[in-house]
């Protein structure tokens, strides 16, 4: 909420700010360790489909997690934006996608509470695993829009070990400009034109940037105790904490310097497998202190 209210509010003290920030030595942004338990080795991904989604959609987001544990493409890559949750405790994430489930005659409705979202998860049980939900644009979700996605754990079994799940939404028609920036003009801040999808869909290619986020924040912060900053409930994680920076460069409301495809003019800034491009938000280094990017 505060980058928000910076940028809905306090804009141009925000440009002041960053016009004389020789001035100003940068403080170095901190993700606490808590000594809990990471996400770390073999990891299962597994699918559920809620809702209707094309083919398409649903090549473009499977792409993208196969793209995070390969060495098969061209740098800058999604595995190579990946890689700096091996600096994390514990060393690699390597994901691999498991099962999927094509949910497409809304079983609980259109509308959506926060804990069919565990119920949903729960589809698939298993020990490090993550099983991602993902709502299509006709689905409201408690909490879309102030949200774009969240991640939690359940219970696997009646033991104590808990698998973990995400939820991400199509925000296409309910709220791209909170949910799908930089692809759709922002609704607070410079009303800078919109970037073009590096995948030719506002909503899904919005899909891959919050998914990207909580994947990233999962297997570095999977059940409250692993790396973040501030109230346990409503933390700063791995890729939370840089909001809004893609490439050099960043400002509010600019999201840096990033690559562009010639033929389409779509922005992005990394490559991903059958010749997929996504672009894909900066990640806390913990070596550096520092939000990372990849271009």
């Amino acid at each position: 909420m505060a980058s928000i209210y910076c940028l809905a509010t306090l804009l141009l003290f925000c440009f002041i700010h960053l016009s004389s920030s020789e001035l100003v030595q940068e403080q170095p942004l901190v993700l606490k360790y808590h000594n809990g338990p990471l996400l770390k080795g073999k990891i299962t991904v597994n699918f559920i489909w809620y809702g209707k989604f094309t083919p398409i959609q649903r090549s473009i987001i499977v792409d993208f997690v196969n793209s995070l544990s390969t060495d098969k493409t061209t740098l800058p890559s999604s595995s190579s934006w990946w890689k700096t949750t091996e600096k994390y405790k514990g060393g690699a994430s390597n994901l691999g996608v498991g099962k999927q489930i094509l949910l497409e005659n809304y079983p609980l409705g259109k509308i959506l509470k926060n804990p069919h979202l565990p119920a949903l998860a729960s589809k698939f049980n298993g020990v490090n695993t993550i099983n991602i939900i993902l709502t299509a644009k006709d689905v409201s979700v408690e909490g879309f829009c102030m949200r774009c996605g969240t991640h939690g754990s359940t219970r696997v079994g009646r033991g104590p070990i808990r698998g973990t799940y995400i939820w991400v939404g199509n925000s296409e028609t309910q709220c791209p400009g909170q949910c799908a920036w930089p692809f759709h003009q922002p609704i607070y801040g410079p009303q800078t034109p919109p970037l073009v999808a590096p995948n030719g869909d506002v909503g899904v290619d919005g899909m891959v940037i919050n998914l990207a986020t909580l994947l990233a924040n999962t297997v570095t912060n999977p059940f409250n105790n692993g790396y973040f900053q501030g109230p346990a409930n409503a933390p700063l994680e791995a890729v939370s904490a840089c909001t809004g920076i893609f490439g050099s460069g960043s400002y509010p409301g600019y999201p840096g310097n990033l690559l562009v495809e010639k033929s389409t003019g779509a922005s992005y800034n990394a490559n991903g497998i059958n010749g997929r491009k996504y672009l894909l938000p900066a990640m806390w280094d913990p070596q550096t202190s520092t939000c990372k990017t990849i271009v």
